[in-house]
């Protein structure tokens, strides 16, 4: 395995094409088609389909309602303060949001709430690492890299895979 190569597969989803990109060991991208911080050369990555294999699964699964956490390895490039936010996202649960103040005040960094907006604008990592779970202060949707009708796409989706998913609960509950 070459360590510097960036192996990439590409997957069609509900939302339009996905660029998914690792270093060998951990999943380091997943772009949507024209991303606004996409990668910037692409010259002498290595197309690999099985490499990726488990990523492409897990996000077919996402997309048909059957997964709503993920189990990648995963190696998103960026700074410190990124690398803290990023992985706050990732704690945000299914089918919810939190604000960028909720999160910077969960880093202990009260006023660094625009510093937030600006990491998770950033994020390479999209869906996996549920960025389009963060929204404005009043609950509002608000800049997203993929678009807001992707981030509005994804957060329905997620409210809809939990609501099938306690109805279902609650269906069981009623037959016992």
């Amino acid at each position: 395995m070459n360590e510097t190569a960036t192996y990439f597969s590409t997957l069609n989803s509900p939302v339009g094409e996905l660029l998914l990109t690792s270093n060998g060991a951990a999943l380091t991208a997943v772009y949507f088609e024209e991303p606004k911080y996409g990668p910037a050369n692409t010259i002498g990555w290595v197309r690999d389909d099985a490499r990726l294999a488990a990523v492409r699964r897990q996000l077919e699964e996402y997309f048909r309602g059957e997964r709503t956490t993920f189990e990648l390895a995963l190696g998103p490039a960026g700074t410190p303060f990124q690398q803290m936010v990023w992985s706050a996202l990732t704690e945000i649960p299914f089918g919810r949001t939190t604000s960028y103040g909720a999160i910077a005040g969960r880093l202990g960094k009260p006023s660094a709430s625009r510093a937030v907006g600006a990491a998770n604008g950033r994020n390479p990592i999209s869906i996996v690492v549920p960025c389009h779970r963060v929204v404005g202060s009043a609950g509002d949707l608000t800049g997203y890299g993929g678009g807001l009708d992707r981030k509005r796409w994804l957060l329905d989706h997620e409210a809809a895979v939990l609501s099938r998913a306690l109805a279902t609960a609650a269906a069981s509950g009623l037959r016992r």
